[in-house]
């Protein structure tokens, strides 16, 4: 197509590429929650997530089996300890406050945490999402708080933390991923 330059064409590349790897991947994570028995809890874990990682960011694997695990416990992996934990009480409160404190911290010190492949270097782009992350932490934490349904609370707690988690840098260290801001700031 002799029209589109050689930026917007990767940008369509870039484009095709995560469909083309994220249908597959999806596909294989719902199956496999359907034959545990969390099809409708895995759902409502990515309900739940996906909005707070698309701001924080996050580790990125690098390969596709990698990618499907990683994903597999991060959102039937919270949808299973919502299920099977039973937060409730002063236990869900004090479980709450954790994961909100322990999420504000990471969240300032480093979100959006981004990669390489798509650094955010933009500050007034780093700082909505920083703040979208902050505002989205803080909802659910109430909403895990104030909803009856314990699983759906465990859900938001243990989805959270998880999450939380991934934007640390001991988690980059150990999956061998680095913060694209840094390396591209250095150049």
């Amino acid at each position: 197509m002799p029209e589109v330059d050689d930026e917007r064409a990767e940008i369509i590349m870039y484009g095709l590429q995560n469909i083309i790897g994220e249908l597959p991947k999806g596909i294989i994570i719902l199956l496999i929650a359907y034959f545990l028995g969390i099809f409708k809890l895995t759902l409502v874990a990515i309900l739940i997530i996906a909005p707070y990682r698309c701001v924080s960011g996050g580790i990125h694997m690098k390969t596709h089996i990698g990618c499907i695990i990683y994903t597999l416990i991060l959102y039937s992996g919270s949808a299973l300890l919502g299920k099977y934990v039973v937060l409730t009480g002063t236990t869900k409160y004090i479980a709450t406050f954790i994961v909100w404190t322990f999420g504000l911290i990471m969240v300032k010190l480093y979100a959006p945490a981004d990669t390489e492949n798509v650094p955010i270097l933009r500050k007034k782009e780093r700082l909505q999402k920083r703040i979208f992350s902050y505002i989205i932490l803080t909802v659910e934490c109430i909403i895990a708080v104030a909803i009856g349904n314990t699983t759906i609370s465990g859900i938001i707690i243990f989805g959270d933390f998880i999450q939380t988690l991934t934007i640390t840098r001991l988690a980059y260290n150990l999956t061998n991923n680095k913060y694209g801001h840094e390396i591209y700031a250095k150049n």
